[in-house]
């Protein structure tokens, strides 16, 4: 812990990665066997994708991935958070491996080796093989049971070189935009219980996926799950106030971390449910509950403010201001707090250990100056301040240990294609160029300083 709590150091050993995810980065899709992902599809349909992009291409990255650990390198960064293409090791979400798909995460592996990075690899990050898709999704019960079988097999093959994983990103983003929604793929919009079943059994696949990573590893073997927690903030930070955020944070994440790390749903959930409640047996819960070795946590914007309550449920929501400030996403209220709440509610509510930010970031209008660069003041701006929380939160015990920045690149963010971006580094998807951002020159002085800057 830091002796001085108000210094901009972080704790002495402290992680600082980036992170990346194979749709969004790789492209490649029609070579060396890869079978075709839900995302495929999805693009294809008429509006889904706000620019008619896809994926095909994107940063190239399966065939330049030398080039980008090189842009890690320079950064200064000891992990690399990557996702595996479930399509590209089994083509057809299960049965026999594809051995040129596996080449390239071998190769990737080795490539970050030889550089001193550690690869943390996320075993699933949305691009759920088509074929299971035709045959029910993660609306069916069996999906839960491929993954796992992907799991073990990916954390056998590449046991002896790589010791962290993480089971599913952001099941609440997958399933209710996918399943929910329908604005991420497959495109659905469910009825209320099916919805349910379909969160129910991806938690599920997560607690299965625990235990076959755990069954197929290595002794040093450790393994979460990577999810984008809904944080209740305090509007004012009384007592009161922060009694009822940790209320509201458990409340909110019922259906998802709240399960996974409690092994029950809660009373308020199911009543709410009612009807719709997913059905589970015992069984279940435990699995879906099976001890983690660390939590990663997926931190962006506010959840909601809350303020305490005498009426049930013990917290009042309050509405954000048609003034309040975001990013050039929408979506991306800022709030820096949201970076010292998170992990201290995390660490509070269901004691955990060991807490790593597996994602934060932010999207701006990043446009090149006349000699090429990208001054992203705003960006740079959001991460200063987010930073300054999580600091706040480590200097005050709260046991986060590492970092990963989302993005390393530039990339396609899902339904919004190319229009957004989320990079230290500019990419000119015409040409593949890659061009550090300002706030690729801050990230580095930060982590060769281990302190804010």
């Amino acid at each position: 812990m830091l002796t001085n709590p108000s210094s901009a150091q972080f704790p002495e050993g402290f992680r600082w990665g980036t992170a990346t995810s194979a749709y969004q980065i790789e492209g490649a899709v029609d070579e060396d066997g890869r079978g075709a992902s839900i995302w495929d599809t999805f693009c294809k349909l008429p509006g889904k994708i706000r620019d008619g992009s896809n994926g095909d291409v994107a940063d190239d990255h399966y065939h330049l991935y030398k080039q980008d650990v090189a842009l890690m390198t320079a950064l200064g960064v000891s992990t690399y958070r990557f996702s595996i293409a479930w399509p590209r090791v089994f083509p057809e979400g299960r049965g026999t491996p594809n051995p040129k798909g596996l080449a390239f995460y071998d190769r990737l592996v080795d490539e970050l080796l030889a550089n001193g990075i550690k690869p943390f690899a996320t075993l699933y990050h949305w691009d759920l093989p088509q074929a299971l898709q035709d045959r029910g999704g993660w609306e069916h019960r069996d999906t839960a049971k491929a993954f796992a079988d992907y799991a073990g097999f990916v954390a056998g093959r590449l046991a002896d070189r790589v010791s962290d994983y993480f089971t599913l990103n952001e099941i609440r983003s997958f399933v209710d935009l996918g399943y929910g929604n329908g604005v991420f793929a497959p495109g659905l919009s469910l009825s209320p219980g099916r919805l349910n079943q379909a969160r129910h059994h991806a938690v599920l696949a997560h607690g299965l996926g625990v235990l076959a990573v755990r069954a197929n590893g290595r002794r040093n073997t450790r393994v979460g799950m990577a999810e984008n927690i809904t944080t209740a903030l305090p509007a004012i930070e009384s007592k009161k106030n922060i009694a009822a955020a940790h209320l509201a944070t458990r409340e909110m994440n019922a259906p998802y971390l709240t399960v996974m790390l409690e092994g029950r749903y809660t009373d308020n959930y199911l009543n709410q449910a009612g009807a719709d409640a997913p059905h589970f047996t015992a069984e279940d819960l435990k699995t879906i509950s099976t001890p983690v070795d660390y939590v990663g946590l997926n931190v962006y914007a506010p959840g909601a403010f809350v303020r305490a309550s005498d009426k049930p449920p013990g917290y009042t929501t309050i509405p954000l201001p048609s003034s309040y400030p975001h990013m050039q996403s929408p979506w991306l209220t800022i709030g820096a707090r949201t970076l010292y709440w998170a992990p201290r509610q995390v660490s509070k509510l269901w004691n955990v250990k060991e807490i790593y930010i597996t994602e934060n970031g932010a999207s701006a209008a990043d446009v090149p100056n006349e000699e090429g660069g990208v001054d992203d003041l705003d960006r740079v701006m959001f991460l200063r301040e987010y930073l300054d929380q999580l600091r706040r939160a480590a200097a005050e015990g709260v046991p986060v240990r590492g970092y990963f920045l989302w993005s390393l690149l530039d990339n396609f963010e899902w339904s919004e294609g190319y229009s957004i971006r989320f990079g230290l580094h500019y990419v000119d998807y015409k040409t593949q160029k890659r061009t550090p951002k300002l706030s690729a020159s801050f990230y580095k002085k930060l982590i060769a300083r281990n302190a804010l800057v």
